[in-house]
């Protein structure tokens, strides 16, 4: 072999290695932010699992609050089935939004249903309705700090994506877009869980 050949053949490894080791990078950055979506998918389903309780504590005390008591149940059933949307593809724009859109309404009716449950004083000195509001204040600030988690990856992953050389290679690799944020509506949802208090 001749010192060209040599040569050629030493750079066409060294492109290889670099475009193996640009793709391994994007794929270990995307499993990151896949994993963070699972842990926002962990405490938001431990939330919608207990708004069920929340309400059927409350039936007791809020006869005449039927239509409070069911929109917090169908506001939960939207944002389940948000959430199952987003699980399934954790970078789509439109399955975070659905994701969004789903957790205003909960948060609204959830809301609403606090501002109810404040003229029911004997609900508010339930044992149970009380610890009940402390494990959701709690899972409230799980979601928001697996959310700023989820936010981060995907930055990083987005971050890596669109420098140079990656950017390049990324396209080819399967990674053509960015992934997207969990972004709410009003900002101050990401800054601050909601308040919940009985």
């Amino acid at each position: 072999m001749d010192i060209g050949t040599i040569i050629v053949l030493a750079l066409f490894v060294v492109v290889i290695v670099w475009a193996i080791s640009i793709y391994n990078q994007l794929v270990t950055l995307k499993n990151r932010f896949k994993n963070a979506f699972s842990q926002i998918e962990v405490q938001l389903k431990r939330r919608y699992d207990l708004i069920p309780n929340l309400v059927e504590t409350a039936k007791g005390y809020m006869a005449h609050e039927r239509q409070t008591l069911e929109s917090v149940t169908q506001a939960r059933n939207q944002a389940v089935a948000g959430l199952r949307a987003a699980a399934a593809d954790p970078g789509n724009a439109d399955a975070l939004k659905q994701l969004a859109s789903a957790e205003g309404t909960l948060a609204g009716a959830l809301g609403r249903f606090n501002v109810t449950v404040e003229a029911y004083p004997d609900l508010k000195a339930n044992a149970n309705m009380m610890q009940l509001s402390e494990e959701l204040t709690s899972t409230e600030n799980k979601v928001a700090f697996s959310r700023q988690a989820y936010n981060d990856q995907v930055m990083a992953y987005n971050t890596y994506r669109q420098s140079f050389p990656p950017v390049l290679l990324a396209g080819l690799f399967g990674h053509g877009t960015d992934a997207s944020l969990l972004e709410f509506a009003d900002s101050a949802a990401i800054q601050e869980a909601p308040k919940v208090s009985f």
